[in-house]
């Protein structure tokens, strides 16, 4: 398959020949940041991951877990689970795969800012023998394979000593260079065989995997930042599948016979952080203003067309943690009323950023909510950048208000969002709004140690109002995902909700061979 003039162009000219063999050619919004699993939590980075290594255990269809690197499970005591591993597994430097490694990735992923918190509940990782490890948690913990799904192990013996700068294979550089985030063994479907950054990568099928279910030679995924592009690029034949696709391009793909469309219910929460060093935002009644200024509907309805669910929380219905008492807040005559209470009447200024290429139609989500404020008095300086740029000035946590998404997937929002921030342990690691309440870091913690599950739900709910009342945060919508494939190709059994791909399972029949 060969992309066009028009498209070689706006992929800066870069040649992109395939052979005859099964190979796949996929458009994406953007690009992961590194070939280091460990460096960013993010979409991307997990797709990269489960296309190059393998995780101990991952999420299917209904969001259940099935074995991956570690064949099986059990609870040992409240506090330790025990994982027997898959044997006769390789990784693509032709080193063997051993429990030594999954300790090894363990350490490691415990120093990584993004995902210390995934694993601050836990002591450590240990070895029983070659093929069997234990995971001990500090108290009796009910997420153990929620975060067993982060551990995709890395090869120690490939990242051990020190590169031609003589800095550590093994150095976790975010948003940096590295020896990791150029060069990857993983025990994954496919090698990366070729990757300019920005541009495309190229994962070409590992000859040694364990898991032969799939027979798709090469996987070739380009960033496309435009979605009428991609949408453009799939119906004229230069790629094989995009994702996302955005809810404007739908009735276009539906009539073509070029493509077919895939569409799954979505648990990402798309918010906007309220940063309560600006001692405006800290004012509750400032924050709650903001939020009764949000019309969650209408940019559910609009913007995203209806395919999204407007959110008053963080999690979605079929959670445990929803609470069913809060409803959604629009009212911008309270809102205006707040802010003359607060001291606002004749309106306040504030910045805010977006990412302009992250989440479906985030940019126009962003001018929505800014025009939405306007009308209650409070003007606001956007800017919105591509995702390249917008992770690390979000980072900086320098701007008054700042949207963020997450998936309820891993059960543990609090965590990152809106418990106290602390470098040391990585809890609220992505909390910017600085948004800090005792009661809630004690509940997060109680949550994290509650093992019957009628019991914990009533925490996290409790939270959940809490949250609601103090307008910690803006809760717009939870996102709803689409793909778009051509026509002889099943996505469906290698997809989820998460919007993760496994596309070292993907099967496509001899008759539709690409």
């Amino acid at each position: 398959m060969r992309l066009n003039g028009w498209l070689l162009l706006a992929l800066g000219g870069v040649s992109m020949n395939l052979s005859a063999a099964n190979n796949l050619v996929v458009a994406y919004d953007s690009d992961p940041v590194s070939l280091d699993p460990q460096e960013q939590l993010s979409v991307s980075m997990f797709q990269m991951s489960h296309m190059v290594f393998d995780s101990l255990v991952r999420y299917d269809q209904d969001l259940s877990f099935e074995p991956r690197l570690a064949e099986r499970w059990e609870r040992v005591d409240d506090k330790t689970v025990r994982f027997y591993l898959r044997k006769n597994v390789q990784f693509h430097s032709g080193n063997h795969f051993t429990a030594k490694d999954v300790v090894w990735t363990f350490d490691r992923l415990k120093t990584s800012v993004d995902h210390k918190a995934v694993l601050a509940p836990f002591k450590g990782m240990e070895l029983v023998d070659d093929y069997t490890v234990d995971l001990v948690a500090h108290h009796p913990y009910p997420l153990y394979l929620q975060a067993a799904a982060y551990i995709f192990p890395m090869d120690s013996a490939f990242y051990s000593g020190v590169d031609d700068n003589n800095q550590p294979k093994a150095k976790i550089v975010k948003n940096g260079q590295s020896y990791a985030s150029l060069n990857a063994s993983g025990t994954g479907p496919y090698t990366v065989s070729y990757r300019e950054q920005g541009i495309k990568t190229t994962y070409s099928r590992f000859s040694g995997y364990w898991d032969q279910g799939g027979n798709i030679d090469q996987v070739t995924v380009v960033p496309i930042k435009n979605s009428a592009t991609r949408t453009a690029a799939l119906l004229s034949g230069d790629v094989d599948m995009i994702a996302p696709v955005v809810p404007t391009d739908f009735k276009r793909i539906e009539a073509s016979q070029q493509a077919n469309l895939l569409t799954k219910e979505g648990i990402r929460l798309i918010t906007l952080q309220m940063n309560q060093t600006n001692p405006v935002l800290a004012n509750p009644k400032v924050r709650q203003a903001i939020v009764y200024a949000i019309n969650n509907q209408a940019i559910a309805k609009k913007i995203m067309r209806g395919f999204a669910i407007p959110a008053s929380q963080q999690w979605p219905q079929t959670y445990a943690g929803h609470n069913p008492k809060l409803d959604l807040r629009y009212d911008p005559e309270k809102s205006k009323a707040l802010l003359k209470e607060a001291g606002f009447g004749e309106g306040l200024s504030l910045t805010m950023i977006a990412p302009n290429n992250r989440y479906v139609n985030d940019a126009k989500v962003a001018q929505a909510v800014s025009s939405m404020l306007a009308k209650v008095g409070i003007k606001v300086d956007l800017r919105t950048m591509p995702k390249a740029q917008y992770w690390p000035e979000f980072a900086t946590c320098a701007t008054d208000i700042l949207m963020i998404g997450w998936g309820a997937e891993t059960e543990n929002f609090s965590d990152f969002l809106v418990k106290t921030r602390n470098k040391e342990t990585g809890q609220g690691q992505y909390n910017c709004g600085h948004y800090s309440n005792p009661v809630i870091d004690r509940l997060i913690d109680q949550s994290h140690t509650e093992l019957d599950e009628q019991k914990r739900a009533l925490v996290l709910q409790e939270i959940e109002q809490r949250l609601y009342e103090d307008a910690a945060f803006v809760p717009l919508h939870w996102q709803n995902i689409a793909w778009a494939v051509k026509p002889g190709i099943n996505i469906a059994p290698i997809v989820n909700a998460m919007n993760l791909h496994y596309f070292g399972n993907l099967y496509v029949e001899e008759n539709n061979k690409l």
